[in-house]
């Protein structure tokens, strides 16, 4: 199995050799349109340049005058007409000439190898030292014509050049391998830090510590992951802190059933004690029941990713619920405060009655002996606001973020029954139709919850 880091380096080694593959590729195409035609005709005028001077000087010894040449950076190769030749300067490491070429300089023509001797790349074929990489011209001289072919001494010429060229190359691509390997690392480390920080996290520990200051992709991934951590670190809290409340909230009421069954069944019970414990058994099964039915509701809210969408008459909702919660209300002698204009809007109206059953139900449960209960529905720009104000103690501004968590009680007045889960059972409602609830309360006068439902469908 190949790491990510054993990867990263044979790709930018890849990089690296195709790249340069590619800019021989490249500099070979240059060469060959812009520089072989060029070096061909410098060559060339040397080798006219030598023969004019060596015509035009009566008496010269040709071979002194070639081996001076020769001292300047140049290789000669002399054949007269018997076919015997003679090397002036650097001897050549390769190529022969063919009985026609020679015969072709001897006739007067000229012979221009430096393009023919290419049996790879024109690049390197201008530095290969072959006697066919020159160029050839006829000399006059006293013994009859002769055939001197010319080519640079390049070894001598640029021979430094090159050593320090291919020094530079070479150093300059080792050098690029050594900061592949190292600088790979630093590319890998952050990556290697968030699959430890994953292990962490699956093993129960979200107190990752990750370089978020970066300001590249891996800054963003890591600070993404750590905020990814936190909102895992809340959800399994909540998790935990749900399955205590959901414990805590079984184990009561089975405590008082169990204990209450045992005294039922003692025969120095008298019937009435025990039919007054069986009524409170009844009346626990009832809350157990309640709770039950609550947290099924919850865990189809949870996974419900479609709703049962249709057009219904909201006002005459709200009368139904107000009609059924008669007694409730009568009860305490309140005052009912409704304005509920025809409205019909578009959502899951078995849904949205819980939604209204429940808020309703705790507004008049926390209202004062004769208050009012208020009940409005006012059209607004994206939608409807529905308003349910009651005339209660209110609830203290420190509960109010947290009143819609699962099994949230706020202060012990307000709490003295209920599990905690019926607003949050609306606020989960309301926000599968694309709405929202909110809640304004000051201690002591009272609170007012409005639910946001957007434009029907």
């Amino acid at each position: 199995m190949k790491t990510l880091y054993v990867r990263i380096v044979l790709t930018f080694i890849v990089i690296a050799a195709v790249s340069s593959i590619g800019g021989l590729l490249f500099t070979n195409s240059y060469y060959k349109k812009n520089l072989l035609s060029q070096n061909e005709q410098r060559t060339m005028k040397t080798a006219l340049a030598v023969k004019e001077l060596y015509e035009h000087t009566p008496g010269m010894d040709l071979p002194n005058y070639l081996t001076q040449l020769a001292s300047l950076g140049y290789q000669f190769y002399l054949v007269n007409d018997r076919h015997e030749a003679h090397t002036f300067g650097s001897p050549f490491k390769q190529g022969v000439l063919s009985y026609e070429q020679y015969e072709l300089v001897m006739s007067g023509e000229f012979y221009q190898g430096m393009n023919d001797d290419n049996d790879g790349l024109k690049v390197f074929a201008f530095f290969v030292n072959s006697l066919r990489n020159t160029a050839g011209v006829p000399v006059e001289t006293p013994a009859g014509r002769s055939a001197l072919f010319v080519r640079p001494d390049l070894q001598q010429q640029i021979g430094e050049v090159r050593f320090i060229m291919a020094a530079f190359i070479g150093g300059s691509f080792v050098s690029s391998l050594l900061l592949i390997v190292v600088l790979s690392r630093y590319i890998v480390n952050p990556v290697k830090k968030l699959t430890k920080a994953t292990g962490q996290i699956a093993n129960g520990d979200y107190e990752v510590q990750l370089d978020s200051e970066r300001k590249d992709e891996i800054g963003e991934l890591a600070r993404r992951f750590a905020s990814m951590a936190a909102s895992i670190r809340r959800s399994e809290e909540s998790r935990q802190q749900f399955v205590a409340n959901v414990s805590h909230e079984f184990q009561t009421p089975l405590t008082s059933i169990q204990g209450l069954a045992t005294a039922a069944a003692d025969p120095s019970v008298s019937r009435e004690e025990s039919a007054g414990y069986m009524r409170i058994i009844a009346s626990e099964t009832v809350r157990l029941s309640s709770l039950s039915q609550q947290l099924l509701t919850l865990a189809f809210l949870d996974q419900a990713k479609q709703l049962a969408y249709a057009p219904f008459r909201l006002d005459e909702q709200l009368r139904q619920i107000i009609i059924m919660l008669e007694w409730q209300w009568s009860e305490k002698q309140l005052q009912l405060d409704l304005d509920l204009p025809e409205t019909v809007v578009s959502g899951d109206a078995e849904l949205l009655y819980q939604v209204w059953t429940n808020l309703i139900t705790n507004s008049i449960k926390f209202s004062k002996f004769t208050g009012t209960l208020s009940i409005s529905i006012k059209p607004a720009s994206d939608g409807m606001d529905i308003a349910i104000r009651d005339t209660g103690e209110g609830i203290p501004e420190p509960d109010l973020p947290y009143l819609f968590d699962r099994f949230y009680k706020a202060d012990q007045s307000r709490a003295a029954s209920g599990s905690g889960l019926g607003l949050s059972i609306a606020h989960k409602i309301v926000s599968l139709h694309d709405g929202s609830i909110d809640v304004q309360s000051q201690y002591g006068q009272g609170a007012v919850f409005t639910v946001k439902l957007p434009v029907s469908r």
